[in-house]
């Protein structure tokens, strides 16, 4: 048998070859354009949209909208209901005859209790010759009309008055009236209101001047009501109106003690 001789290129031909033959270039490109192609139309297509679904869709766009419209109605009652309203001028009118008639009962009120005026003091106090003669003590006050410290303090010494009448004397000396020149210069009454306080034999022994707490005269006078040889507040000044601002008048009556 014929020995077959070595033929490296005939194996070479037979042999498995697995390599991937090159593709020319214009055919590898057309290859890679349809193949973007094809990725790009399986990428955008869709099935056709069922009718059931898109009604479903548009369902579900609207409900939102529906939703929405809800919120705004709430909203827009939320502010139609607003804040309260303001009240009308008939409520005006009924708060402010409450608040009148509240204020005049108040006034009334404190009229009927200490309501008193610097008039009506003057008519009820005692003649300055009778209490000098009557032996009880006596509280003298130089006052004038004008003097607005005076109006303020009247009601103290009304009640004062009341809690001491038969005990204590009490009288009222208008500075306007020349009457009481001699007593002004006796007692050196300077501002008013003055209070003078005498004993029982018409001594002085001590004075206050002035705007100042009501228990400075109610302790003084219960000084004098009980016999005390001095009173706890002899020489207090408050705030005062000048006496020397007097209105000095011609006397109608020179027999008035006010």
């Amino acid at each position: 048998m014929a020995r077959v001789a070595s033929n490296p290129v005939g194996l070479h031909r037979f042999r498995p070859c697995f390599q991937v033959a090159q593709l020319p270039q214009h055919a590898r490109t057309s290859l890679h354009f349809r193949n973007e192609h094809r990725r790009f139309r399986t990428v955008s297509c869709q099935q056709t949209p069922d009718p059931t679904e898109t009604s479903t869709t548009e369902k579900s766009i609207v409900e939102p909208g529906s939703g929405n419209d809800s919120s705004s109605q709430a909203t827009s009652s939320s502010r139609d209901s607003g804040p309260p309203e303001f009240p009308n001028k008939n409520t005006n009118k009924q708060v402010a005859l409450v608040s009148t008639l509240a204020a005049l009962a108040l006034f009334l009120s404190g009229r009927l209790d200490f309501g008193v005026s610097l008039k009506d003091l003057s008519v009820a106090a005692l003649p300055y010759e009778e209490a000098l003669s009557n032996g009880k003590p006596t509280v003298v006050e130089f006052y004038a009309d004008w003097c607005e410290v005076c109006k303020e303090l009247a009601p103290d010494v009304y009640k004062v008055e009341q809690q001491y009448k038969g005990r204590v004397n009490f009288v009222m000396l208008n500075v306007d009236n020349t009457k009481w020149e001699q007593e002004l210069d006796e007692f050196g009454v300077e501002g008013i209101p003055h209070f003078a306080f005498l004993d029982k034999k018409g001594n002085e022994e001590g004075n206050v001047v002035g705007r100042l707490p009501e228990k400075y005269l109610l302790e003084n006078v219960d000084a004098l009501a009980r016999g005390e040889a001095s009173i706890p507040h002899a020489r207090v000044v408050g705030q005062f109106s000048s006496a020397e601002a007097r209105k000095v008048h011609q006397v109608a009556d020179p027999r008035s003690h006010g």
